[in-house]
């Protein structure tokens, strides 16, 4: 198989790092093509691959009755990140793709042992992972300041952020998960962002129109863990 070149490569992650760094991680990276719903890392399970996505993004969620999502990475982050590089084979927590694209695989072994190597690999990582927290923060932020279509507005952005075009794969069900609400419930918050033009809700998929009118919707409820990312790592 031949090594990938990082001059092909999509995520932000890998883009940024040093032709040094990427070196180190080059040949253990493996293209995968991924699945709606595949799982990549259960919960309390050792983790043996972390993911860089390239398209598509993955959902970080609880486990057990009441599951609701935490966290979600596409092609600006890696997936498994956290508790790998902060000494932990295992998490409590589920990842999974929410919309189906590509990966770079790698060993969990190979990228600690690449992470030895450089501290400014390892920097990076962990800089991403500071992004990832301060979104579950704001993530919890969110949930208890603000109603479901603020919440719905959020979630929609941070989907939005992460593909390619406006057309977003997700179902009512789907959406009642994610966000920890009945279905009935999401299904009156779509119909509201609908009736002011700013998405246009059709079955399996949601368009957005009029990404300025999400973003004042959703008001300081996002915008913080992008910015923080923003100065972490792409102007870093």
């Amino acid at each position: 198989m031949s090594l990938i070149e990082q001059s092909a490569v999509r995520n932000r992650l890998l883009k940024r790092l040093s032709p040094g760094d990427f070196a180190l991680l080059q040949p253990h990276l493996r293209p995968m093509a991924t699945e709606m719903r595949q799982r990549l890392i259960q919960p309390y399970m050792s983790i043996r691959d972390l993911f860089f996505p390239e398209t598509g993004y993955a959902s970080i969620t609880t486990a057990g009755v009441g599951k609701i999502e935490v966290g979600i990475i596409g092609p600006e982050g890696v997936v498994g990140a956290t508790p790998v590089l902060l000494g932990s084979d295992r998490t409590p927590y589920d990842h999974f793709v929410q919309n189906a694209g590509e990966m770079l695989a790698i060993g969990a072994p190979e990228i600690l042992a690449a992470t030895e190597i450089s501290p400014a690999l390892r920097r990076l990582l962990l800089r991403f992972v500071q992004t990832l927290l301060i979104q579950t923060a704001q993530t919890a932020f969110a949930n208890a300041s603000y109603n479901i279509e603020v919440r719905l507005t959020r979630w929609l952005l941070m989907c939005h952020d992460r593909v390619i075009g406006d057309d977003i794969a997700v179902t009512h069900d789907f959406l009642s998960y994610m966000l920890g609400v009945q279905r009935t419930t999401v299904t009156l918050a779509l119909q509201l962002l609908e009736g002011n033009l700013l998405i246009r809700a059709r079955r399996g998929r949601i368009v957005v129109l009029d990404r300025a009118g999400l973003l004042a919707v959703a008001g300081d409820s996002y915008g913080v863990p992008e910015a923080e990312y923003a100065r972490l790592i792409e102007e870093a």
